[in-house]
């Protein structure tokens, strides 16, 4: 069972991200600030979820959350200031947008740059741990995840709607057969051979 709060008072709000690793698409992070109170056997890392299981936790998070926001990043502004940077923005984006300033934060992660005058605490395989920061990367995932679907209708030819915009073989080899698009992350390494391309 996740824990429901790191300290008993104030008020705490658990953040996230999703789509670090692809090589396609905005990095997207949620902020959740669940009551004291909250509890669900079914939260956990979203991504030891299934499809079906995030959604069905979605709506019962948005619905009883005293507040929760989700924030993005795009493409070209995660070449110019690199992933980490950008996870960073995208989670202080989602912090701004809460209808409730917490008063602690919650990081999924070792890593974090602090947030105006709030203090944080980073927290190892947080997602796992704690109820917020799962409920954050639960919005978080879902949100990207159907971002990346409305994606495929435009671009079908890189499969988005199975692999979100991560590495698989069909995205590379799509990538090799129609190259890159304006969603696609330039910095990464988007080809073994990626250097023979000219950008």
């Amino acid at each position: 069972m996740l824990k429901g709060y790191f300290h008993k008072t104030g008020i705490e709000a658990g953040c996230d991200e999703a789509g670090r690793g692809c090589l396609a698409g905005p990095v997207f992070a949620a902020a959740v600030i669940l009551p004291k109170k909250f509890r669900n056997t079914l939260l956990n890392d979203s991504k030891k979820l299934s499809d079906k299981q995030r959604k069905i936790l979605r709506p019962i998070i948005e619905e009883q959350a005293l507040a929760w926001s989700v924030a993005t990043v795009e493409a070209a502004e995660i070449d110019q200031i690199n992933i980490l940077n950008a996870s960073f923005l995208a989670m202080h984006k989602a912090v701004t947008t809460l209808s409730s300033v917490p008063e602690l934060l919650l990081i999924d992660g070792n890593r974090f740059k602090k947030y105006k005058n709030i203090p944080h605490q980073c927290i190892i395989e947080g997602d796992g741990k704690y109820l917020s920061i799962a409920a954050a990367s639960v919005l978080a995932k879902t949100y990207r995840d159907d971002y990346m679907d409305q994606l495929h209708d435009e671009f079908p030819m890189y499969h988005w709607i199975n692999n979100k915009g991560y590495g698989t073989l069909k995205h590379r080899d799509a990538i090799r057969q129609y190259g890159f698009c304006r969603h696609h992350r330039m910095s990464f390494r988007l080809l073994p051979d990626q250097l023979a391309f000219e950008f």
